[in-house]
């Protein structure tokens, strides 16, 4: 049976703006997130696979709870309701809405998955995708949506997922058959190639208008982010577009499976302990590195940043 999280205790809010001031009176910068958190997928789209997992919606609720208390105003979107025209409805409505200085915080817990590539710009002729309910948003999507906003907002974005499928990923972990035995949060490859082929020319259309729409080849972004002092000149340039700050921390690194757990993903589990209700005071480099820490040599989280971030790396995470 599938799992479904109430969040009897958690209030999830619409997207809207808001500003508050400091003990001396000056308004500080808007605060807006995203929490998207799916416990399964709908199996119409994805070859009758419907994915299920226990914790994702609460990995959703959890960090709304975060967000909201640290002055943002969240955007909840649990199982059903993370659509793709959802998702990236919320995403265009906080590029429309914040500007300089301002945060955004996009959080994703669920499958990762993969389309093959019809650009040629990833060496393993995959590109990665978060599993949303009515389809699988692609990296090269994401990457463009984040291009969108202004100069100077600050963007996080935590993502508790295999959101990076290589020819180097480890062998899949068993599920074991206990109740409430960890799941990988990983489209099984049959599934992805299945869900490919069956629309097939939804993929390949999406891939070829954000090519079209970025003016150029896409870029990976998570080559952009991991590689930039090595990358291309091309790279490089489309990288230097970027107008707003992004840090990226996610729940794994490329050969690695991000887990699910009974209450909360494990990234996401780990993520919690050491925010530890508010009393952690660091950078967001050092929470990166105390959530790493915590967790098995098998799920080890990676940072990576985009654009101007010196600054917002020295910052308290979800500070507006």
């Amino acid at each position: 049976m599938t799992v479904r999280a109430s969040g009897s205790k958690h209030k999830a809010s619409s997207a809207s703006s808001t500003s508050a001031t400091t003990d001396k009176g000056t308004p500080k910068g808007k605060g807006l997130s995203l929490h998207i958190g799916l416990n399964f997928v709908n199996p119409k789209h994805y070859g009758g696979w419907d994915g299920e997992l226990a914790a994702c919606e609460f990995d959703a609720l959890d960090l709304a709870d975060i967000a909201r208390s640290q002055g943002l105003k969240p955007t909840v979107l649990l199982t059903k309701q993370g659509t793709r025209t959802k998702v990236l409805s919320g995403i265009r409505a906080a590029a429309k809405a914040l500007a300089a200085g301002d945060l955004f915080v996009l959080s994703y817990s669920g499958h990762g998955g993969q389309v093959t590539d019809v650009t040629g710009e990833e060496a393993d002729k995959k590109d990665e995708t978060w599993c949303l309910y009515d389809g699988q948003l692609i990296d090269d999507e994401l990457y463009l949506e984040l291009s969108k906003f202004a100069k100077g907002v600050r963007i996080l974005v935590l993502s508790d997922s295999c959101h990076s499928g290589t020819v180097t990923r480890a062998a899949l972990p068993s599920l074991g058959v206990a109740p409430g035995a960890p799941r990988p949060r990983l489209m099984p490859s049959g599934v992805a190639r299945r869900t490919y082929l069956q629309h097939q020319a939804f993929y390949d259309d999406l891939q070829k208008a954000v090519a079209k729409s970025a003016g150029e080849r896409p870029v990976d972004p998570d080559a952009v982010l991991a590689t930039l002092d090595t990358a291309s000149a091309r790279v490089e340039s489309i990288a230097q577009k970027m107008q707003a700050s992004v840090i990226l921390i996610s729940g794994c690194q490329d050969n690695q499976t991000a887990m699910d757990g009974d209450h909360n993903g494990a990234f996401t589990e780990q993520l919690l302990r050491v925010w530890d209700e508010g009393r952690y005071k660091g950078s967001h480099v050092r929470f990166h590195q105390l959530i790493r820490a915590g967790l098995p040599a098998t799920q080890s989280p990676n940072l990576f940043t985009l654009g101007p971030v010196s600054r917002f790396k020295a910052q308290r995470p979800f500070k507006v």
